[in-house]
């Protein structure tokens, strides 16, 4: 085991579900208190379109994710406000059209797609250096983003009706909110896969308000319970040889099995 961390493909994988689960617990802690899950699921899975697209022009298939992602979001929430239409609606047009294009692209790609499989269900362990940069700025950005608005984003997520009539810039909040839980999916494919990818957003912060209310300590709770689900998952992969994504979510779903678990005895 000591062995494996003198690898530099394990230190940039360490590395990469640190800077992920801090990231994954800001965004999870937002989308649940938002009830952004079915929105976020919808961002997800319309992420395929844009994989299917960049292998199908050969270029960067995060890239066209990404702008699948940030397109598909900043779509439903033009929709919701715009054209009056209900939100699960234009999430269920949004995963549709996504999957159905990224079918599409993918049959039309002449070959086989060899890192099809690492986008649907995760390998940590092929992360780059241009992913790992990637991923550190994404996180400055994130966090800059979280602690300078902090107070407003709170406001938003819990009341938006309450927070603009207070004068607080809600569309502002919520599409930049937005865009950065579009972003963050897409970065976090490559460690969870698209089929695993809302479990980890969503099981940390879950478990972290089984035991708080208040919005700052279920984030610093979250990140404590996705850092250590992640990295153990990671470890324990290397042992038993297995994908790190299945073990990481099979630890986030113990963990929060077992927070019910203490919630209910307590409650007694």
């Amino acid at each position: 085991m000591l062995e494996i961390l003198s690898y530099p493909f394990f230190q940039k994988a360490l590395a990469a579900v640190a800077l992920i689960s801090v990231c994954s617990a800001v965004l999870g802690t937002y989308v649940i208190t938002r009830r952004m899950v079915a929105l976020s699921g919808g961002i997800t899975h319309a992420c395929f379109g844009g994989l299917g697209l960049g292998y199908f022009l050969g270029i960067s298939p995060i890239l066209t994710a990404g702008v699948f992602a940030v397109g598909s979001s900043a779509a439903v929430e033009w929709m919701a406000r715009r054209l009056s239409i209900r939100e699960d609606s234009a999430i269920a047009v949004v995963w549709a059209l996504g999957m159905a294009a990224g079918v599409l692209f993918v049959f039309l790609t002449p070959g086989y797609v060899p890192e099809l499989n690492a986008f649907l269900f995760g390998n940590v362990l092929t992360v780059s250096n241009s992913d790992l940069w990637a991923f550190t700025i994404y996180a400055a950005l994130l966090l800059g983003f979280f602690f300078m608005f902090r107070s407003r984003i709170v406001a938003c997520a819990f009341d938006s009706d309450f927070a603009r009539v207070a004068g607080l810039p809600v569309n502002f909040i919520n599409y930049a909110m937005t865009a950065l839980v579009a972003v963050g999916i897409v970065l976090t494919i490559r460690v969870a896969g698209i089929m695993l990818l809302m479990s980890v957003l969503s099981l940390p912060m879950m478990c972290a308000e089984t035991f708080s209310s208040r919005f700052m300590p279920i984030v610093r709770r979250s990140i404590v319970i996705s850092l250590v689900c992640s990295i153990g998952g990671l470890m324990a992969s290397a042992m038993v040889d297995v994908p790190a994504s299945a073990l990481i979510v099979l630890l986030m779903g113990t963990f929060y099995i077992g927070a019910r678990i203490i919630a209910a005895v307590r409650q007694k």
